[in-house]
Formats: C-alpha cells, sequence, structure tokens
C-alpha cells in the first residue's frame, strides 16, 4: 500500500535509548491496525536509560520525549503513542501537540478495561513499579475499580527471553487475579509483555488487554473521533499550548 492510500498516521514513541523492540512492534502492529492505518515505531539515540523502571531514569527521557511529539506534529501525525505503561509526561506530550491526539497505556487500557468489567488487575514486572502506576489508576479515576496487582518479580528486559516462561508466569498471576481477586479484566502492565495476551485470555476467560494493542487501538479511535466530530484535547486549561514565542525565544525543540 502506498503512503498516499493511508489515511491516517500514528507514531509509537519507545520513550527509551534501544531500538530492540522497534522490529518486533511494528510487525505486531501491522496485523492489528486498520487497513487504512500507518504506524510507525522510533526510539531514542543510544545514549541514556534502556528502560524507564525508576523515576529518576524517566526524568532523563523527557526533553527528548517532548522533542520527538512536537516533530511528529511537524510531520503530520495524526496521533503519537507514548509507549510506557508509566505513561510518562502524557499531560506535557498534550500541550506540545496542538492538533495530533495524544495517548498512552496506562490510560488506554483503564479506559476500555472500565467498559469491559467491574474491576481490573495489572500485572507488573516488579514491585518497583507498583507505586507509580497506583498513583495514575487513581489520578484516571479507577481506584476503585482497582482489584489488584500481581508482581511477577522480572525486569522489562526478561519478559522477551524466555516467552514459554513469561507466559507461564503471566497465565499463573492472571488465574489468581480472576479467581482471588475477582479480576473480572486482566491488564498487561508493561508494553514489553505483548504476545501473551491471546493464549492467557484464551485461559482464563476474562478479556486480558495487551498494553501495546490497547492504546494503539485507542488512538486509532481518538482520531476518528476529532477527524469526524473534532473532538480532539481541550486546550483552553490543561492542555494548554505554552506560547509559541516563548518556544522560539527559548530554543526549547532545536
Amino acid at each position: 500500500m502506498s503512503d498516499s492510500q493511508f489515511h491516517q498516521k500514528i507514531l509509537w514513541i519507545n520513550p527509551v535509548a534501544t531500538d530492540i523492540f522497534d522490529k518486533p512492534m511494528l510487525e505486531m502492529f501491522q496485523d492489528v491496525k486498520a487497513p487504512f492505518t500507518r504506524v510507525d515505531v522510533v526510539s531514542f539515540p543510544p545514549i541514556g536509560p534502556k528502560h524507564l523502571e525508576y523515576s529518576c531514569y524517566e526524568m532523563m527521557i523527557m526533553p527528548e520525549l517532548m522533542k520527538t511529539v512536537r516533530r511528529a506534529e511537524e510531520q503530520g501525525y495524526d496521533a503519537a503513542v507514548i509507549g510506557c505503561f508509566y505513561d510518562p509526561a502524557l499531560r506535557a506530550a498534550r500541550e506540545v501537540a496542538n492538533k495530533m491526539v495524544v495517548t498512552a497505556p496506562a490510560e488506554s487500557c483503564l479506559r476500555l478495561a472500565a467498559t469491559l468489567g467491574d474491576t481490573v488487575s495489572i500485572i507488573v514486572g516488579r514491585r518497583k513499579w507498583v507505586p507509580e502506576m497506583r498513583e495514575n489508576v487513581h489520578k484516571y479515576g479507577y481506584k476503585d475499580k482497582l482489584a489488584s496487582f500481581k508482581v511477577l518479580g522480572m525486569g522489562v528486559h526478561d519478559f522477551q527471553k524466555d516467552h514459554e516462561e513469561t507466559k507461564r508466569q503471566i497465565l499463573q498471576a492472571a488465574q489468581e487475579a480472576v479467581e482471588k481477586d475477582g479480576a473480572e479484566v486482566v491488564v498487561l502492565g508493561c508494553t514489553i509483555e505483548f504476545g501473551f495476551y491471546q493464549e492467557v485470555q484464551r485461559r482464563v476467560g476474562v478479556p486480558v488487554l495487551d498494553a501495546t494493542i490497547a492504546p494503539l487501538k485507542y488512538a486509532e479511535y481518538l482520531i476518528g473521533l476529532r477527524n469526524q466530530f473534532g473532538w480532539g484535547h481541550s486546550k483552553i486549561a490543561g492542555f494548554e499550548a505554552p506560547p509559541e514565542q516563548e518556544i522560539s525565544e527559548w530554543s526549547l525543540f532545536e
């Protein structure tokens, strides 16, 4: 399909200084995106954090993330997805994007999970991740729907090393979430947990949301709302854009 046949473009941003996940994610997106959607995947230059398991690492990638979002809008993308379940700088990214819609995995998964069931459990790699992710659950308004966090004891770069072991651990956690914690929906709480949701979902019998597919489809949905009804991010208060004069005078995106 030529570029002229795509009606909308989405940029998936892996906000880390490694491109090892770019190609497998792009290949997966080709199978789940709408036929008229073009998806591109980018990561950051290879000097900096290669995962964001620590808040200080998260802070270190913010300038590059803002520049990437700003560049995406200039290049005509219809949406950008910040590909980390911490949803780093989502509000700031929406300030930077005047027309383009921006979303991220936790927001997308929680909004969708709330329509699919009354309670949700989130499967995460490490206990370290839980406090910030719990803050986001509360911030997005889903505190009363949270059944549990299930901790696997795995880092970001462990998920794709041994697929059978990762699948076994996710399945065990998901079964406990459903049977013991009362979860009606399970969310895989890291974008690098991609590729496992289908079998786990079949085995546990409840929706299991993949943290890469959900935000991609949510981005497509948001583009449709904006294009058909003009329902984009409101720019008069929380997502108000900074003055272009200041951006230029302070050379913020150069």
